[in-house]
């Protein structure tokens, strides 16, 4: 059995990573505790996926992810006005109060209050990293191949 496989479709990979804004405040981090995924399975965004692709069992490396490749664009479409009186009058509608709403399918959205006004309250509810260029610095432990199939991106 090939030792030597590269991170790419049909692997599992175990990693340690950092992620960074660019102004280098830590985003998230899996600290010395390892993390594993399968390449297409979900757990991280393809942008963060395909950075690694090649890269193999010992290999460290630092990317800068462009807002693309990470969390998108902000979408205006995602920014909505609310009525105060909406929500519970022991709710603090502040600046920056995270607050979460269900959408039809019974999922959970949360959206940030950027702007209140005299009856009213804006709601940002896009991710908070949308928009932003990222550092990802990975440690790859180890790379598997689990599997032939070519995943179709």
């Amino acid at each position: 059995m090939n030792e030597d496989v590269p991170v790419g479709p049909g692997t599992r990979v175990t990693l340690l990573f950092s992620l960074k804004l660019d102004s280098g405040e830590l985003v998230d981090e899996t600290g010395d505790k390892p993390a594993s995924f399968v390449v297409g399975d979900g757990s991280l965004l393809p942008g963060f996926e395909s950075a690694m692709f090649g890269l193999r069992k010992g290999a460290e490396g630092r990317f800068e992810i462009e807002p693309e490749q990470g969390f998108g664009a902000p979408n205006p479409e995602n920014v909505h006005i609310l009525y105060k009186e909406q929500f519970s009058k022991d709710l603090d509608l502040e600046v920056g109060l995270v607050v979460s709403f269900s959408n039809p399918d019974d999922q959970t959205l949360p959206g940030v209050i950027t702007k209140t006004y005299e009856d009213t309250v804006e709601i940002d509810f896009n991710h908070p990293l949308a928009g932003r260029r990222l550092l990802f610095d990975v440690s790859i432990l180890d790379v598997a191949q689990v599997s032939d199939e070519i995943l179709r991106m």
